[in-house]
């Protein structure tokens, strides 16, 4: 019984993950803002993503785990994504960090002494929780002080609208990759609704 169930459920994610990578922005069931993100990572030459767990990530890890030509690593904290990163990067691949704002406190030091000392490009997609609408109260002290956090490191950001989240991750890879630095690309709750 358990071996049918969870064979039903493996293909019942295969076929999300198919219908996710072939839908239309804006012509899908799924939030677009999921699809630009996506398609934004591709465009970019995105080959290797580290993750951690985020609910507004969700549908994008679906993503990306189900995409043949990207390598992902989900991993237990930040700090050692940044380090993943930096290790795929050497090895000649294109990488990005997907994770929740909160764990940009937990990755400073990482992105400081190793990125930012070596010149590490770096693509930043970050769930920006504890702004405008946050339910749960724990996330709003991260939430108002990521942009300072960021600016006081002199790590560029953005925070698209889901109109412009494609182009924008694109520039931010290229950003990063140019200038040899971590870039953040912010996504907040309103992103994630569409609004």
């Amino acid at each position: 019984m358990k071996k049918k169930s969870r064979r039903r459920n493996t293909k019942n994610l295969l076929d999300r993950i198919d219908q996710l990578k072939t839908a239309d922005i804006g012509k899908s069931n799924m939030p677009s803002s999921t699809q630009a993100i996506y398609q934004g990572l591709k465009r970019a030459g995105i080959n290797f993503v580290a993750s951690v767990p985020c609910i507004n990530l969700q549908e994008l890890l679906a993503l990306v785990s189900g995409d043949p030509d990207i390598i992902h690593l989900p991993v237990t904290r930040e700090e050692e994504g940044v380090g993943l990163c930096a290790g795929a990067w050497m090895g000649g691949l294109r990488p990005a960090l997907l994770m929740q704002n909160s764990g940009l406190g937990n990755s400073i030091n990482a992105l400081a002494s190793l990125d930012m000392l070596y010149g590490i490009p770096l693509l930043m997609i970050i769930s920006q929780r504890g702004s405008k609408g946050e339910p749960v109260i724990g996330q709003v002290p991260m939430g108002r002080i990521t942009v300072p956090l960021l600016d006081a490191m002199n790590i560029s950001h953005f925070s698209p609208q889901p109109a412009q989240a494609q182009e924008t991750v694109e520039q931010a890879w290229s950003l990063a990759s140019a200038g040899r630095r971590p870039v953040a690309v912010l996504l907040d709750l309103e992103f994630w609704r569409g609004i």
